[in-house]
């Protein structure tokens, strides 16, 4: 359950009322991929997403949800919104408690933001209208700014570094 919930949060982006509130209905087998909807959104906007074969997470999936339906024991909000805790406590990252349910939707818009996505695709990944409040899901990840160093410093010189420094101090800044 909890390898389901930590994909469902974060390939889909979602809230842990978004998770909890799915049913096996609510999925779709398309073969290669599984297409799930989210009927109820806090935006009242349904959202669908995929989820593919990475990693044989079809597989966990399809076993998960066969043992589902033979059960009828929901799972609940608060056991949903543990789940990043439960994986922090497991990896013995420092101060578990701060890893709360909202983690698996910030972290998906910080995965695609690492990958190199634009505002515009993180925005309807995650049923979002306003661009400031998509920026605030992005974390400031060291690896989106090793990307950016990167970006500044590839191609450039030591002496094109120099110039614009010079420059610069020239023009009093």
């Amino acid at each position: 359950m909890i390898k389901v919930g930590l994909i469902l949060g974060i390939a889909g982006a979602c809230r842990t009322d978004g998770i909890v509130n799915l049913t096996v209905d609510d999925i779709e087998d398309g073969g290669s991929s599984l297409i799930v909807k989210i009927p109820n959104t806090k935006t009242k906007i349904p959202r669908i997403f995929v989820v593919t074969d990475v990693g044989n997470m079809l597989e966990l999936f399809r076993k998960y949800l066969s043992l589902r339906k033979c059960s009828s024991q929901p799972v609940g909000k608060n056991t949903m919104g543990k789940i990043p805790s439960v994986v922090a406590s497991y990896l013995k990252l420092p101060d578990v408690a701060c890893y709360t349910g909202h983690c698996l939707r910030r972290s998906s818009a910080t995965l695609l933001a690492d990958a190199g996505e634009d505002i515009t695709t993180i925005k309807r990944h995650a049923g979002r209208k306003s661009t400031t409040v998509a920026e605030g899901y992005v974390e400031n990840s060291i690896e989106n700014k090793t990307k950016i160093a990167n970006q500044v410093l590839v191609g450039t010189t030591t002496s094109a570094i120099t110039k614009t420094v010079n420059v610069s101090i020239d023009k009093g800044r």
